[in-house]
């Protein structure tokens, strides 16, 4: 239930927020409340990851990109994550996420969300999202021509290229090849 109430809030609050660039940077501020506290007191690892899904969504919309997607009938969808925690996040805690997208390939945006408390790094995450209609997959290029980004993608960093590589040799060691719109 405090997530419906978060998200809740959160939406009626977009409308008041200024408008941010389509690939970010887009700050979305926090609260730790009880709820997003696990037995040891501190965020639950799952929490974050609600929080990245709700900074994702207010990029989406105050860059303009959301009224564009739905009206195509296009629907965003997490492929795959990593986070990396390097603080703990603790009750009452002002939490600062930064979302950018770093980069996107044939089928993939590429997204860093930034963590900070205080003004130092709590946790770092990327996200590989896609987009999809119900016709099938939707290009990267296809969704930042509704944003009106036409310049091509900048050079992902380094670990992020490794850990894409890393992900499709994966599926190969298993013999279980990523399915091809995945």
């Amino acid at each position: 239930m405090n997530l419906w109430i978060r998200r809740l809030l959160r939406l009626l609050t977009l409308r008041f927020r200024g408008p941010v660039p389509p690939l970010g940077p887009c700050l979305t501020r926090f609260r730790v409340l009880p709820l997003d506290l696990d037995p040891l007191g501190h965020v639950n690892n799952g929490r974050y990851l609600t929080w990245l899904d709700l900074a994702r969504i207010e990029l989406f919309w105050r860059s303009g990109l959301l009224r564009a997607i739905r009206r195509h009938g296009y629907y965003p969808i997490v492929a795959s994550e990593t986070i990396h925690f390097r603080r703990p996040l603790t009750f009452m805690e002002r939490v600062d996420v930064e979302t950018r997208v770093l980069g996107w390939d044939a089928r993939s945006f590429y997204i860093q969300h930034t963590l900070r408390r205080v003004n130092e790094s709590a946790s770092l995450a990327i996200v590989r999202a896609r987009f999809l209609s119900p016709r099938g997959a939707v290009t990267p290029q296809e969704v930042l021509a509704l944003a009106g980004v036409t310049e091509p993608s900048p050079t992902l960093p380094w670990w992020v290229a490794e850990w894409v590589e890393g992900m499709t040799d994966a599926y190969a060691g298993e013999g279980n090849a990523p399915p091809r719109d995945a």
